[in-house]
């Protein structure tokens, strides 16, 4: 028999309640559910057994729901958290933005609850250690560059405030742009396609939620490069938008659809957000991993896979899953080393990124990064291998990886 989810819906209207268990009912063999009245009761509940999912309304008196899902979010980090509210204001975004992995407009219907339930919870299989798990559930947030982040707070406390110098700095950061496409993309805004653009993204929610988020939301967080060595922020980003340009190149050479070439590049552009998750919050254990690929010349993804139990493509999957990115792009960051693992049927962004991300490396002298041509083989892509390569070209400096945006 397969273990039923455990979710626990949380809401301080009893009909809203009742209105749920009725609608859910016919899931009563998938899911064992529980329904309580506010904050404090949930808690209460939580405390007494483990639950998978913690689905709250957000406006409630006393506890409201934005603070009862960061308390779970620290007492209880490997819980799913989503937050449902029937006002659609920018100000209830913010206050979902740091605890809350999804949120979802009240009311919705139960199939779309179910698919996102169902969706969040098959991520687990992506890492198969609890430490993992826990590690990247409980984040609110990406590290960012402390100079960088100085940098847009002076331009936000400005008078004469620019979106476009505001989208320039986010823009150079990863842990800026992860979050800020992550809000953009939400149910919230109803998009009918993938927002990949920084400089969209910051249109679209404003300079007055850019600086609440920067502000008063502690959605960012500064991260210490001295804690890693020779680990630089900078450094991957730069990377990033390499692959982010190439990949939407490759997906144009192949002639894919528009949603492909979209997924290929928001895909390369966060393809290494894992690296960030575990510099962040386990530096120790990338200690180990740098050792390993430094003294015993183990490729990286080896020595994560050694010392974590699963790669940073694999973490930073999972988080990006977890913050409602769409499962093209979730496949693609999951397998952009080992893409052999995932059945494909076509071209998609998985080999678009897989194949920009080494051509990136080569390009910078990495000579460990060779392409598998028993995987191009096997969908007939040897001969594209070449051309590839030559569409990309022209995207290799970093004034014309800005213009491919």
């Amino acid at each position: 028999m397969p273990v039923k989810k455990r979710v626990l819906f949380v809401d301080d209207e009893p009909k809203i309640l009742e209105g749920l268990r009725r609608s859910l009912w016919g899931l009563r063999q998938e899911w064992e559910m529980a329904f309580t009245l506010g904050g404090e009761e949930a808690l209460k509940i939580l405390a007494q057994g483990p639950f998978d999912v913690v689905v709250s309304d957000m406006r409630m008196p006393g506890m409201n729901g934005a603070e009862l899902l960061e308390v779970v979010r620290q007492r209880y980090p490997y819980l799913i958290r989503i937050a449902l509210t029937g006002e659609a204001s920018r100000a209830t975004l913010l206050l979902c933005a740091g605890p809350a992995h999804r949120f979802l407009p009240k009311p919705t219907e139960a199939q779309t609850l179910k698919a996102t339930i169902d969706h969040v919870a098959e991520l687990r299989a992506l890492l198969s250690t609890e430490t993992l798990r826990k590690v990247t559930s409980r984040l609110a947030s990406l590290p960012s560059s402390e100079s960088l982040f100085h940098e847009l707070l002076e331009e936000l406390q400005s008078p004469e405030a620019c979106l476009t110098k505001v989208a320039h700095f986010i823009l150079q950061d990863v842990g800026m742009s992860t979050k800020v496409l992550h809000l953009v993309n939400s149910a919230f805004f109803g998009m009918r396609h993938t927002v990949a653009s920084i400089e969209q993204a910051v249109k679209l929610l404003g300079l007055d939620i850019i600086k609440s988020l920067v502000l008063t939301v502690q959605v960012l967080s500064l991260f210490d490069e001295k804690r890693l060595g020779n680990f630089s922020l900078n450094k991957l980003w730069d990377h990033s938008m390499t692959v982010a340009a190439y990949a939407k190149q490759i997906a144009k050479a192949e002639k894919a659809e528009p949603a492909v070439v979209n997924d290929a590049y928001f895909s390369g552009l966060l393809h290494d957000v894992g690296k960030l998750v575990l510099a962040g919050e386990l530096p120790e254990e990338c200690g180990l991993v740098r050792d390993l690929t430094t003294k015993d010349g183990m490729a990286a993804v080896d020595a994560e896979q050694e010392v974590l139990g699963a790669t940073h493509a694999e973490v930073g999957a999972y988080l990006l899953g977890l913050w409602g990115f769409a499962n093209p792009i979730v496949e693609a960051i999951a397998y952009h080393h080992r893409p052999q693992q995932i059945p494909l049927e076509g071209f998609s962004a998985v080999p678009a990124v897989y194949v920009a991300d080494i051509l990136a490396r080569r390009d910078a002298q990495d000579t460990e990064s060779i392409v598998d041509m028993n995987y191009l083989e096997e969908h007939s892509w040897t001969d594209r291998l070449a051309a590839w390569h030559e569409a990309c070209c022209p995207v290799g400096s970093a004034s014309e990886r800005g213009k491919a945006k």
